[in-house]
């Protein structure tokens, strides 16, 4: 039986068009109890607080799908997932979605392996590796009808590890905090070289503590040029930046 957090949690995206059933809200909770269990072993969150993370992670992950309409999206990934937000909750959400999940850290894909398992999420794979490598790859690049980060580096280095795997005409959603827009100055040039085109910045607030949240929506106008991404390591030592 849901309890007063969690049929707030509902309620609120109901107010979105996001309609989610007892069995979700399960799957929600059992989430939630294994990120907490987990986090005592390995660090995946500064937020254990269960309200709180209903809020600031599952929340603010579906958040996405407020600008972005996922009945036309059946292929996620998500970059540097971390404790997997936003692809998780969204996978959650939108069980029919084909969900990749990439991250760098091989404990965090165990923890995403186990969450897959108890959650009993199909469709879901979980890739120890660097985007850098993997958008390089066949069956990869070029691929997704949508590719999301979350809170993983400033946009220049972002438009490097995940419009490769967008596909043409695809959309890449950057989910950041604060306002972006010197961030999205600083990118246009690695958005023309990975030919991407800024769509819209969609700012909202969190529910109880209002704290900002922006969505930098990306179209992908051509394939990825030869030469991108760089190998392993570049982007972020040498982001793309205007010469």
């Amino acid at each position: 039986m849901a309890d007063a957090i969690q049929l707030e949690f509902q309620a609120r995206l109901a107010e979105h068009g996001i309609m989610i059933h007892e069995q979700q809200l399960d799957q929600f909770e059992s989430y939630y109890r294994l990120l907490v269990e987990w986090n005592e072993k390995m660090n995946l969150t500064g937020i254990t607080e269960r309200e709180a993370v209903y809020t600031k992670h599952f929340y603010d992950s579906v958040s996405l799908a407020f600008y972005v309409n996922m009945d036309e999206i059946r292929t996620l990934a998500d970059i540097g997932s971390g404790a997997g937000f936003p692809g998780i909750p969204l996978k959650i959400c939108f069980p029919s979605i084909k969900l990749t999940i990439i991250d760098s850290l091989n404990k965090r894909i165990n923890f995403l392996s186990h969450i897959k398992d108890a959650l009993q999420l199909t469709e879901t794979e979980l890739i120890h590796g660097r985007a850098e490598e993997l958008g390089r790859k066949a069956g990869y690049r070029d691929s997704y009808d949508l590719v999301t980060a979350r809170a993983v580096a400033r946009l220049a280095v972002l438009n490097e590890f995940c419009l490769p795997f967008v596909r043409k005409g695809g959309c890449f959603a950057a989910m950041k905090g604060s306002d972006p827009q010197e961030e999205i100055r600083e990118a246009a040039y690695s958005l023309k070289e990975l030919r991407g085109q800024l769509s819209s910045v969609e700012a909202f607030q969190l529910p109880v503590e209002e704290s900002a949240r922006h969505m930098v929506l990306i179209r992908k106008l051509a394939e990825t040029p030869k030469k991108y991404p760089r190998k392993a390591g570049t982007p972020l030592k040498t982001p793309l930046l205007q010469p």
